[in-house]
């Protein structure tokens, strides 16, 4: 029955994820702490896991999604390139500072983040700022630094962090996007390998795991994920852009307060 519920949440993932626009990983990672909970993994690598595994993931659904945004020529391959290395260096530190951080207290620090993004989808839009240059590499490299410390720590691929800079930066919505898209491999293939290593002397994890990487759920969450991500690509050209941008807000509401409820210990 464990094998169902990841396929579920990895057909949820994929279809948040087309539908919405964004990474699947700020509803993996809320659903996986739910799983484990409820199967009774020992509390103290739960959140770690479901991070770790998120990330996993990630790596196959990002390799999908540019490969879709370099088709249409939307990614900024220069752009990349500047933040590629600082991408990498920040999701390694910021798996190695989540490893130092109690699962409760990740927990809490997750649910924040969770928040904070719904209320950013609710009510901020991104502002493009075409007509000024881009900014020297060096910022780029320490933008994607940041980014990719960040995104480590809360399991995500980056674009709700990525996409504001690069239109900050002077790339257009499209462009930011299939950017934002490319930067999400190396922010989720450098935190996964993070994960996994700095988890690898942990005692207490369950069966099938390599470090913090549930290696089933890996699986199972890829393969459906990246299959249902095609349908909610479809809805997103039926719906309107205004409606789906607010029921992912208030989905990362209703994730991000529980997770904030049931890490302090109210739930």
């Amino acid at each position: 029955m464990l094998y169902v519920w990841f396929v579920i949440a990895g057909a949820f993932a994929g279809v948040s994820a087309g539908l919405f626009g964004v990474g699947g990983g700020m509803i993996i990672v809320p659903v996986l702490v739910w799983i484990f909970t409820a199967y009774n993994f020992p509390p103290e690598v739960i959140t770690h896991l479901a991070i770790g595994t998120s990330l996993a993931t990630i790596v196959v659904t990002s390799i999908s999604s540019l490969t879709a945004h370099n088709k249409r020529g939307g990614i900024r391959w220069e752009v990349w390139r500047h933040m590629a290395l600082g991408l990498v260096i920040g999701s390694l530190v910021g798996a190695g500072i989540a490893d130092m951080i109690e699962g409760q207290m990740l927990q809490i620090i997750i649910g924040i983040g969770a928040l904070l993004m719904a209320l950013k989808m609710l009510f901020f839009s991104n502002q493009e700022s075409v007509e000024k240059p881009l900014p020297p590499a060096s910022v780029q490299f320490g933008a994607g630094t940041g980014i990719g410390m960040a995104s480590s720590i809360f399991g995500i691929g980056g674009g709700s962090l990525t996409v504001p800079f690069l239109n900050w930066a002077g790339l257009p919505m499209k462009q930011s996007v299939g950017t934002s898209a490319a930067c999400g491999l190396p922010i989720a293939l450098a935190g996964a390998v993070g994960f996994a290593w700095f988890g690898q002397d942990v005692a207490n994890l369950p069966e099938g795991t390599i470090g913090f990487v549930h290696i089933s759920g890996f699986l199972c969450i890829s393969v459906a994920s990246f299959a249902m991500a095609k349908v909610g690509a479809k809805l997103a050209h039926v719906l309107p852009a205004l409606m789906l941008k607010r029921a992912f807000g208030l989905l990362l509401l209703v994730a991000g307060g529980q997770l904030l409820l049931s890490g302090i210990g109210v739930l």
